[in-house]
This record gives C-alpha cells, structure tokens and sequence, in this order.
C-alpha cells in the first residue's frame, strides 16, 4: 500500500501529458492571399513531318505484296540520298476486296506509309515533291523540337517566377505590410500549336516535278508557363 501514492502521480501527471496541444499540428495562419501570374510565348516550329503512301489492288496478294515493297524500297533509297531528312515506315496493312454480295474475295487492297522527317523545310519539301511520281502524301504537319521546347520553357519559367515576384511585391506595398513570405508556388507548363499556312493537300495539287520548292510558313508554337502560389503578408 506504500506504493499507491506514488502510482496516483504518475497516472495523474500522464494525462496531463495527454491533454496538451500536440506539437505537430499546423498553427494557423493569417493575412494569406492566392496569386497569379502567367508569361507566354509565341516559338517557331522547327521540324516539318510528311507522311506519304503507296496503295495499290491486285487479285494476288503476294504478288501486291511485292509490288509494294518494291516501290517503298526505291523511295527509301531516294530518301535517305537527302542527307538532312530522316526516314522511317509507317503503319502497313492489306484487307480483302469482296464482291457485290459480300460472299467472293475478289481481290487484296494494301497500303503502307514512308514517314520523313527533317529541321530542312526546304529539302523535305523539295523531296516529297520528286517522291509523288510513285507515292501519294497523307499528311503533312510542324512541330517543335523537344530541345528547343525546352530551352524555351526553362526561359519562361525564369520570366513566370520574376513575374510572381513583382505581383507579389504590388499587392504587399498595397496592403501596407513591411514584407511578404512565400507559402506556397506551383509552375505549370502548357503549349500549342498553330496551324501553318501551308496545308499538305495544297502542297499536294501541285506539279512539284516543274515547279521549285515552295516558301513553307511552318506557323508557331504558344508555350506558357503559369505561377500559382499563396504569399503570406507580414503587417505592422
């Protein structure tokens, strides 16, 4: 029973222990106020993509088979002699060619996709003009190149922090606090391109063969990069 005492104290002093505010929760915070800024930018495209195709029908499907290897093959050739554009295949597929009724095959369909690909607007253009005489094109569009992307975005995310900066400097001089301290900034990335003014089935119509290669308005690229974040003002 000499033992009790002491045994109360310390069941007393734990809950007091438990009844005290817990360290870990966040204090609660004042004269917090979201912002905004975004910066933008319009960039060139640097690569020019062309998509051309050899579709061909016969009745025997090895024989069409062969026949469209052969033509891919000599406009590979032909291709990869232009030293600025990179050539790969594309999609290739054959279906079957029914009768009226749907019963019959009567013939093989196939169809298979050179894909060029070059920063040379000038030799891709001037390459898919001469490669019409055997294939037809499919698409022609502009991008931009990842490393440039790159180099853009990381100047426009210097330019979307600086901006984010000076708001955040306006609307703490506004409010009369001696200063500001940062919570909390989120940068996001975004672009999209614009079309070109020069479309493939125009640049299709053409007569490539006796005409020179066209002026190719490649159109632009907006990148942006927006700066959301959360200031907390410091007042008198």
């Amino acid at each position: 029973m000499r033992h009790l005492p002491r045994l109360a104290a310390l069941l007393v002093l734990g809950s007091s222990l438990y009844s005290l505010p817990s360290h870990a929760e966040e204090p609660p915070r004042y004269n917090q106020v979201s912002l905004r800024a975004e910066v933008n930018r319009e960039v060139a495209h640097d690569r020019m993509h062309v998509t051309l195709y050899s579709e061909a029908q016969l009745s025997d499907p090895t024989k069409l088979a062969a026949q469209i290897t052969d033509t891919l093959n000599r406009a590979v050739t032909r291709a990869r002699a232009v030293k600025p554009v990179s050539v790969s295949l594309g999609s290739r597929h054959s279906y079957p060619v029914y009768e009226e009724k749907g019963r019959k095959i009567i013939a093989w369909r196939e169809r298979a996709e050179l894909r060029l690909e070059s920063a040379d607007f000038t030799a891709l253009a001037q390459l898919s003009g001469e490669l019409l005489d055997e294939l037809q094109m499919a698409d022609m569009h502009f991008s931009l190149s990842s490393d440039s992307r790159q180099q853009h975005e990381d100047q426009l995310l210097k330019d979307a922090v600086a901006a984010f900066k000076a708001r955040a400097q306006l609307v703490s001089e506004a409010m009369g606090a001696r200063s500001y301290r940062l919570v909390r900034l989120d940068l996001n990335a975004s672009g999209a391109p614009r079309p070109p003014l020069m479309r493939a089935m125009a640049m299709k119509d053409m007569n490539m063969e006796s005409a020179p290669a066209p002026q190719i308005e490649a159109g632009n690229s907006q990148l942006a990069v927006n700066a959301d974040g959360v200031i907390e003002l410091q007042m008198p």
